[in-house]
Parts: structure tokens; sequence; C-alpha cells
């Protein structure tokens, strides 16, 4: 039975993992967004990935071995807990699918909040929460998409889920 799984890829090398899983009949996913970066003194629009070196893939760990996947050129390792390599709740990686950035809303990155500030959600499960602002730094957002899947206390919520008090 199909189920998706976290993979944690070489730096920069999802692209490359991509193309070889996709080679072996394995789905990925990994959510990217705009992002607007000061390059050479010149502010231009990136596109990068959510979660930098991490990898939602989907396939079925009794056709594919979790070692073929893992010796994918790209490929460091998945992101376990204990020996064997845990499964996502798919429920978490839809709601991801579903909130990725379109065009109107990536535009909206560019006016992201500051670290600290304090907002007020207001679509999906946690409308009305009152929440700090934490970051936007790519590492430190795969951090939290880990402490998200261990421990659910953490959550990333789109842009359009926030107001600013």
């Amino acid at each position: 039975m199909k189920e998706w799984f976290l993979l944690y890829c070489k730096r920069s090398e999802q692209e490359r993992a991509v193309l070889n899983l996709d080679r072996q009949g394995v789905e990925c996913y990994y959510p990217q967004v705009l992002i607007n970066k000061l390059v050479r003194g010149k502010r231009i629009e990136v596109e990068e990935p959510l979660f930098p070196s991490y990898m939602f893939v989907y396939f079925d760990p009794e056709e594919i071995s979790y070692t073929t996947i893992r010796s994918t050129r790209g490929v460091a390792d998945f992101i376990r807990q204990g020996r064997m390599p845990q499964p996502i709740r798919a429920e978490l990686l839809y709601g991801l699918m579903l909130n990725e950035n379109t065009q109107e809303q990536q535009s909206k990155l560019s006016t992201l909040p500051q670290p600290g500030d304090k907002l007020v959600l207001e679509k999906g499960q946690y409308k009305g929460i009152e929440a700090i602002y934490h970051e936007p730094d790519g590492e430190k957002r795969s951090f939290m998409l880990i402490n998200l899947l261990g421990k659910e206390v953490k959550v990333s919520v789109d842009n359009s889920e926030i107001v600013k008090k």
C-alpha cells in the first residue's frame, strides 16, 4: 500500500533526486515559494523550496525498497523514528498541497510580517487564534516541519490565513 514518507536530500540536490526518483516510479512533492531576495545589490524574486533539503515521496515499500530510495542520487536518507522510516499522515501533506501558494498568494510573500509581530489567523483549523510570527528563513522552516511531524505543536500557516494585529 502506498504511503507518504519524508526524505532528507543532499544540500541543493532536490531536483536531481526528483529526476532519479521519478524514473523509478516514485511520486515526489516539495512545495516551493517565491521569495524576494537581494542578489548582487538588486531585489529579485527567487523560487525556493519551502523546506530546503526535504522532500515528500509517495510509494509502496513492498514494491520499491527503502534501500533503493535511500540509494538514489541526491537522496541522503529517510527521516525516521527509530529504525524504520515513519509514514507521514496524508492529511498533513494534502493540507500543504491545498495551501500551496498560488501566484496571487506568492505576491504576498514580499510583505511578510516581521519576527515578533502579533497576528490573528483568519482561516483553517486555527482560525481566530492569536500567534506571533516566528520565521521567514527556509532552513528554520525545515526545523519547524520536523517538530510538527514529531510533536504536532508548531504550525505553518498560509499568509492568507493571518491578519496583523
